[in-house]
């Protein structure tokens, strides 16, 4: 009786605690300041590539699981005891390619991993005022990220891990680099029981563009006979910021009979150049093998075209080697459908 209570009691206390980053994401919703959409660096590292979970809503900060959970909460990573790897695929909107390879190693110190994010919009035909159907050139924006860290397992119930990450947009001839830093932390109230989790992640520098096409000719004095008006120079861009977002969120199991299991999830996101959010998921497991998910993202976000969630997974095993296959769609409104594919190995 006295450990019932005490359990109560912690998951009353937790459910308080959690219940601030909820209530700010409420009361933000309802005053309409401006956001600072587009004007951050490195926005491509907030779309989420794990299938699973963005079928789920993306409600992932408590309900990640594995290397495939990394982007979400990496201590999810700590809890695997072989080797792991990763494929996702995402066919974003307007023709955009969005790929994550993820690799993850067991030691004795704790889960070594190492992500890879690419992002490429494909060719491009270079236009300008005076040419606006073409020059006859082709450019093309690709986006890549870079990660490594560690996830450690402290006991049975709380894990953590520290992630860092580089950056590099690159339009055509110009590109911009930068170093940041992730954190998660994932808690377990027991083996089946409530889950919680949070994670900071993008934490770090800002960073300028700098390339040929920056290149100028200038005259420095115009209209002065003698004057060199050829004189080689270079614009300079302001330092933007990076993403960084902070995500916190809870997940519960519940047991629907020997074969059957229902995972609920919830998710508070707030991000350093938008407004605050709400994502909740459901994935329905039958017989640790088929799952079927649902889930809503980004409640109350400003100017939103993301909502509804499905996907489905299978999971099972060949000569020892386990592996999972996932699928996701979402919704994005005007901007069509986005589909995302997963293929995991656990070796």
């Amino acid at each position: 009786m006295p450990a019932r209570f005490g359990m109560r009691r912690a998951i009353f206390t937790i459910a308080r605690l959690l219940a601030i980053p909820v209530v700010s994401v409420l009361w933000a919703s309802t005053s309409h300041a401006q956001t600072k959409v587009g004007t951050t660096f490195g926005v491509f590292t907030l779309i989420e590539p794990d299938a699973r979970l963005a079928g789920m809503g993306n409600a992932g900060a408590a309900s990640a699981e594995g290397l495939a959970g990394a982007f979400h909460n990496a201590a999810a990573v700590a809890g695997e005891e072989k080797r792991s790897l990763e494929f996702v695929h995402t066919a974003w909107f307007a023709g955009i390619r969005h790929d994550w390879i993820a690799y993850a190693h067991p030691t004795r110190f704790g889960s070594l991993y190492g992500t890879f994010t690419s992002l490429n919009s494909g060719d491009m035909a270079v236009r300008t005022v005076n040419q606006p159907l073409g020059t006859g050139e082709r450019f093309s924006v690709s986006d890549m990220a870079l990660s490594l860290g560690v996830a450690h397992k402290f006991s049975l119930r709380f894990a953590a891990a520290a992630q860092l990450n580089y950056l590099q947009e690159s339009i055509f001839h110009t590109s911009a680099g930068t170093v940041t830093f992730t954190a998660s932390t994932l808690y377990r109230m027991s083996v089946s029981g409530l889950r919680i989790g949070a994670s900071l992640s993008n934490f770090g520098t800002t960073a300028s563009f700098s390339g040929n096409d920056l290149e100028i000719q200038y005259d420095n004095v115009p209209g002065q006979n003698g004057d060199n008006g050829v004189l080689p120079g270079t614009r300079s861009t302001d330092a933007f910021a990076v993403p960084t977002a902070f995500r916190v969120g809870l997940a519960q199991p519940f047991a629907l009979g020997r074969d059957a299991t229902l995972l609920l999830a919830a998710d508070a996101l707030h991000p350093a150049d938008n407004t605050e959010s709400l994502s909740f998921g459901a994935e329905l497991r039958l017989r640790e093998q088929v799952a079927v998910r649902a889930g809503y993202q980004s409640l109350f976000l400003q100017d939103t075209e993301v909502g509804l969630t499905a996907g489905i997974g299978f999971r099972s095993a060949l000569d020892g080697v386990r592996y999972h296959v996932d699928y996701a769609w979402a919704d994005q409104g005007r901007l069509e459908d986005t589909h995302r594919f997963s293929f995991g190995l656990l070796f």
